[in-house]
């Protein structure tokens, strides 16, 4: 009868002693006592709500050894780094390291030493990795960034999708998934593939309130980048480009206007990207102009916003990245600039992919409910919570909710559309579409004899952008469906022919690129923190940096800015003082303890 108290006791000790938490977050200790009761659990949570936690924990209450698959090497050496500074016998195996380290930590493993391995799915998915770990006592295995077993293609990471196969090889050993970002069609595929449906699914609520959403069509890009990131001057934020190339020339463009700006992409050396992800985390006011390489893992509480110049790949990706701003609590900004040559792009890469025609029907729909997201009318909020199945009421924080745009009537335009989809069989695309509108004599409008249709040339006034724009707000609006499952053709659905026989109207608003940008106000999260308590955390992130720069790991994982706010507003003046800090454990009390609190007594006896 003492067992399960017992089993509460440890949980909740190994919590505190080791990670420096008083108590947990919602969803982790579900997914724990799962994953203890020998579960198989799916966690979908937030970015920022600690669901490394969630196997971290259990890993450190039983006996042998966890697996943690991860999808990125960097991401995998930081997460061991911060196991290690917690006291916590944590390796990986990976690419980046010489083979003689590698064949050491496999000693490791291999004698018991190691409690956490972390490793690639192309390196676990071996046959010789697989039978090696098959004669250890493997007692967990995780898998993070779970979403990739389903949204990276077959034929860019395979290894993914061999994936399944663990749950053959360690058939009494339980999985758990995690991932910030799934929606119902992600999940389900993860649980069968993975778990072959037997699985406990954990998923919290996806809604970030303090994050203000904002997009807009693309109109001198450049201009509208500068213009969003001087109005958040002195604040962190990250820009996120679709290339390589767009971010060091946005890099570039930002301090040539005098805003610090650093690159971040896969293509630098590890060494330059390590500097500029710790200048990102310790300066106050860095932008860094990234692709999508930067922001798995990185736990920087103050970052401001995050602008899209790009279009992103999905609403997945999309929530994933917009995640890394506001997580302080305090107000942020999520702004994305969207334009015709991004959608065609990212059609493109879907077509381009080398799989299966299923998953390519899939994307296209992923891809179109990010432009309807892009094109609503609504709640961008209700947009993005519904696509991941959760509603809610519309939020008073976006840009649709706070400066609605002026609707205009446009059912005589919409009526011209919806004809000639009717009058060309309700199976051409909205490039086609456009073409007959604008009188373009293309060969494809010439072979099919759309030029002699009595609608040919009669939006000619009108430009190609302000035709799609309207096509894609009347699929919005359910006037046309999109065809993503057959060839892309546009149909008319029952709000379509109601319009056409005169029974509905329809408003939409104009083209985004002929209206300016509309912006609300943005509150500085150290607006609620005094001149001396702003110097002092200053003077504690200088610290952090050079013991992080002395032991060569990321700021960071030194100590949280959460951490450093905490000190500042407790400010400890002894060891049980520090203990009080929230993220300070054991470990890091011992290593780190003395330098703080010195610093802290340091700064303010030269203020007295």
């Amino acid at each position: 009868m003492r067992s399960a108290p017992a089993r509460r006791d440890i949980k909740h000790d190994v919590l505190k002693a080791v990670f420096g938490f008083e108590g947990f977050r919602p969803g982790q200790e579900a997914a724990i006592d799962a994953v203890l009761s020998g579960q198989n659990v799916l966690a979908v949570m937030p970015t920022g709500s600690g669901k490394s936690l969630c196997f971290q924990v259990p890993a450190l209450m039983t006996g042998g050894l966890t697996i943690v698959v991860s999808p990125l090497v960097a991401l995998m050496q930081d997460q061991v780094a911060a196991l290690r500074l917690a006291g916590v016998a944590a390796d990986t195996i990976n690419s980046a390291k010489p083979r003689d380290e590698n064949v050491a930590v496999w000693r490791r493993v291999a004698a018991g030493e190691t409690r956490l391995l972390y490793l690639s799915p192309e390196r676990l998915m071996t046959e010789p990795m697989l039978a090696a770990l098959a004669r250890l006592k493997v007692s967990l295995i995780a898998v993070d960034e779970a979403h990739c077993i389903s949204q990276w293609g077959p034929a860019f990471r395979p290894e993914y999708e061999a994936l399944a196969r663990l749950a053959d090889t360690f058939p009494r050993v339980p999985i758990i998934a995690l991932t910030a970002t799934a929606d119902e069609a992600t999940r389900a595929d993860i649980a069968a593939r993975l778990f072959g449906g037997k699985v406990e699914q954990i998923v919290l609520g996806f809604d970030r309130p303090n994050i203000r959403m904002t997009a807009e069509a693309k109109n001198g890009g450049k201009q509208q980048v500068l213009d969003f990131v001087r109005a958040h001057r002195g604040q962190s934020g990250i820009v996120y480009c679709l290339s390589r190339k767009k971010t060091e020339a946005m890099a570039a463009l930002l301090n040539e206007n005098d805003i610090t700006a650093l690159a971040y992409h896969a293509g630098m050396s590890k060494e330059e990207r390590e500097t500029n992800q710790n200048r990102f985390m310790t300066e106050p006011s860095l932008v860094m102009a990234a692709t999508i390489a930067f922001g798995m893992g990185i736990d920087k509480s103050d970052v401001r916003f995050v602008l899209h110049a790009d279009m992103p790949g999905s609403l997945e990706a999309y929530y994933q990245e917009i995640g890394r701003a506001g997580r302080d609590g305090a107000n942020a900004r999520a702004h994305m600039l969207y334009g015709q040559g991004d959608i065609r792009m990212r059609r493109m890469f879907i077509d381009d992919e080398d799989a299966g025609e299923e998953r390519r029907k899939r994307e296209h729909k992923r891809l179109a409910a990010l432009v309807s997201y892009c094109e609503t009318q609504n709640c961008r909020r209700q947009i993005l919570l519904s696509y991941f199945g959760e509603l809610s009421a519309p939020c008073g924080n976006c840009d649709n909710c706070l400066s609605p745009a002026g609707l205009s009537d446009g059912t005589k335009d919409a009526a011209l559309v919806l004809q000639v989809v009717a009058r060309t069989g309700e199976r051409y695309g909205a490039a086609h579409i456009v073409d007959i509108l604008r009188g373009a004599n293309t060969e494809k409008v010439t072979a099919a004899g759309h030029a002699s249709l009595h609608q040919f040339a009669e939006g000619r006034a009108r430009k190609k952008e302000v035709w799609s724009s309207l096509i894609r707000q009347l699929v919005a609006g359910e006037f046309l469906h999109h065809d993503i499952d057959g060839f892309g053709g546009l149909s008319l659905l029952d709000k379509g022919r109601a319009l056409l026989d005169g029974k509905q109207s329809f408003h939409h608003r104009p083209h985004m690129a002929q209206t300016p940008a509309r912006r609300g106000r943005d509150d500085n999260a150290s607006a609620n923190m005094s001149g001396e308590q702003a110097q002092l955390l200053a003077e504690l992130k200088k610290l952090r940096f050079s013991i992080a720069a002395a032991r060569k790991v990321p700021a960071y994982l030194i100590f949280s800015d959460r951490s450093l706010i905490d000190m500042v507003r407790l400010l400890p003046r002894n060891a049980d003082e520090f203990a009080l800090v929230n993220g300070v454990g054991t470990s890091k009390l011992e290593a780190f303890g003395q330098q703080f609190i010195a610093a802290i007594s340091k700064f303010h006896a030269s203020r007295s």
